[in-house]
C-alpha cells in the first residue's frame, strides 16, 4: 500500500517536472534536504538545502530532460521511511532525434512525508556525454549550480 501511494505521488511530481513545473517536487523536500548526484560531470555534486536543489532541478527542466518511473518501493513508518525509485530519463533534440537516454535509481529517506536526503545512481559516463551535447547544442543553458561538496 505504501509503495503504491508513493508511486502515485512521485509519478505526479515527475509528470509536473516533465511539464516544466518543479513546485510539487520542491514541496516534497525538507528545507534542509541533502541531494547527491555522483560523478564527474556538470550534474554531479552534493547539494544542501531546498534552494540548491531548486537550481539543480531548474537546470534539469531547462535542458528538457524527461523522466519516467518504472517502479517505486517504499518502506518504514511516517517518521522514518525509505523510498527507492527505478526509472528512465531521456532527451530529444530540436529535430526530434534521441540525444540522451539513461536509467536511474534514486534512494532516499523521508521524515513525516518529506525527503531529507536522496541520491541518484545512473550511468555517469552518459551524463558526461550529455554535457558535451549540451555545450555544443544548448550553449544558452546555464551551468550547474555550485554544489556544497563535490561528489565523486
Amino acid at each position: 500500500m505504501l509503495s503504491w501511494l508513493a508511486k502515485r505521488v512521485l509519478s505526479h511530481n515527475l509528470a509536473r517536472n516533465n511539464a516544466g513545473d518543479i513546485r510539487a517536487t520542491l514541496r516534497l523536500e525538507h528545507p534542509d534536504v541533502v541531494f547527491r548526484f555522483p560523478g564527474q560531470n556538470s550534474w554531479g555534486g552534493e547539494f544542501r538545502g531546498r534552494d540548491q536543489v531548486r537550481l539543480w532541478l531548474e537546470r534539469l527542466v531547462d535542458a528538457g530532460l524527461q523522466m519516467e518511473l518504472d517502479e517505486v518501493v517504499a518502506t518504514g513508518w511516517p517518521w522514518r521511511a525509505t523510498v527507492s525509485l527505478r526509472g528512465r530519463d531521456h532527451l530529444h533534440g530540436a529535430g526530434g532525434d534521441l540525444v540522451y537516454e539513461n536509467r536511474f535509481v534514486i534512494w532516499g529517506h523521508l521524515r513525516w512525508g518529506r525527503l531529507v536526503d536522496y541520491e541518484v545512481y545512473e550511468d555517469t559516463e552518459k551524463s558526461a556525454a550529455l554535457d558535451v551535447w549540451l555545450s555544443e547544442n544548448r550553449p544558452d543553458l546555464r551551468l550547474a549550480p555550485t554544489p556544497a561538496v563535490a561528489a565523486g
